[in-house]
């Protein structure tokens, strides 16, 4: 097992071109990753930016764009974030789910999955709040004086 690579297209803004890239596949990365001078290449202007916490703990802001991505004959818009020049291009969940892939660390490879509709069963919410999935700092508590 471990970590794996795939290839992908990543599209021009306008879809008329193409550009084959070999994508680490990474489930911890929110967004994919390409590098912003291929993105740059291929006509994509950042949309807007955002804020990410990197694998060392670091808090980096970086320029994001919709980009067309086409794995096997299939395309979808997905974000992508405009990563370092040369740096490794990465794959991100939310690809991935786009394209209703997941991998398969044992086989190396993405396979298809079933989209999921709704996580309500008859009569019964099994999904968690959106509130409590929500990680935020610690704070302090007081204790209570049994006064």
């Amino acid at each position: 097992m471990g970590p794996f690579t795939v290839d992908v297209e990543v599209g021009s803004a306008d879809r008329g071109q193409f550009r084959s890239v070999e994508v680490l596949v990474d489930t911890g990365a929110t967004f994919s990753w390409i590098p912003g001078d291929i993105l740059r290449e291929l006509g994509h202007d950042p949309l807007t930016s955002e804020r990410f916490e990197t694998a060392d703990g670091r808090i980096v802001e970086r320029d994001i764009a919709e980009v067309p991505i086409r794995l096997d004959g299939n395309i979808r818009t997905t974000p992508c974030v405009f990563g370092d020049e040369g740096s490794r291009p990465i794959l991100g969940a939310v690809t991935m789910e786009q394209f209703l892939l997941a991998p398969d660390p044992i086989h190396k490879k993405l396979i298809p999955v079933i989209g999921l509709a709704t996580m309500a069963k008859r009569g019964r919410t099994t999904a968690t709040p959106l509130r409590s999935s929500i990680t935020t700092a610690p704070t302090s508590r007081r204790k209570r004086s049994s006064s």
